[in-house]
């Protein structure tokens, strides 16, 4: 991705958080330096990748595959005590171009994802075959706030504001915002999550996009402190 494409798409989540009365942590505007990070008493932000992050997933296409997102808790798998045991994320998904993020599971990680604000999330769903890809011929047992549901093999769930769908390791799961209602802001609470290992694509993908330097960073990203 250029750097004007990551400046522009941080400015947008920003935005987003105003119009929806969503107030970020003071480290989501610290300056773009390597050594606000660094300081001491923000040792925590650097070793739990606290902040902002922006990916197309290596699809060199972002407005249809790629979100933003913000970390806002988290802890260090590598180092127990370190930040919390477990995460919170923000994620902003565009409505009208069919963003997503892809199709994938965690392998230890737990996750309930909520539709915050604007828009309809839509989750669609997949098993685990036994050779580890996608399986669209089993249903997937889910809890939504709580209840047990049953989805149809590859079912696309819709979820409204203020409701949530909770995916367990193993799932394959995929994110996109129902086209015309709306830009979609989507919390996620989780065990604590490790962006490094724990994502597994359906088809390969980079979890960090490359970025070309075409102007200076607004703000830095998780993976460059």
């Amino acid at each position: 991705m250029k750097r004007s494409e990551i400046n522009a798409a941080i400015r947008w989540a920003e935005a987003l958080c105003q119009q929806h009365h969503v107030t970020l942590p003071f480290f989501a505007s610290l300056p773009a330096e390597k050594a606000e990070f660094h300081r001491p008493e923000r040792i925590n932000l650097l070793k739990t990748m606290l902040g902002w992050d922006v990916s197309d997933f290596g699809s060199g296409d972002f407005d249809r595959v790629g979100a933003v997102l913000f970390t806002v808790r988290n802890g260090c798998v590598h180092e127990p005590g370190v930040g919390t045991p477990y995460a919170e994320k923000y994620i902003f998904l565009k409505d009208g171009c069919e963003q997503e993020i892809p199709l994938h599971y965690h392998n230890s990680k737990t996750e309930d994802i909520i539709n915050r604000a604007g828009g309809v999330f839509c989750c669609q769903l997949a098993a685990q075959g036994a050779d580890g890809k996608p399986d669209l011929t089993q249903p997937v047992r889910v809890l939504r706030d709580g209840a047990y549901y049953d989805a149809a093999p590859g079912e696309i769930i819709e979820i409204t504001t203020g409701n949530s769908i909770t995916l367990e390791p193993g799932v394959y799961h995929r994110f996109f915002a129902k086209t015309g209602c709306g830009d979609l802001l989507i919390g996620e609470v989780s065990k604590i999550n490790d962006d490094n290992t724990d994502n597994v694509f359906a088809i390969i993908r980079n979890r960090w996009c490359a970025i070309e330097e075409d102007e200076p960073p607004y703000r830095l990203l998780v993976n460059e402190y």
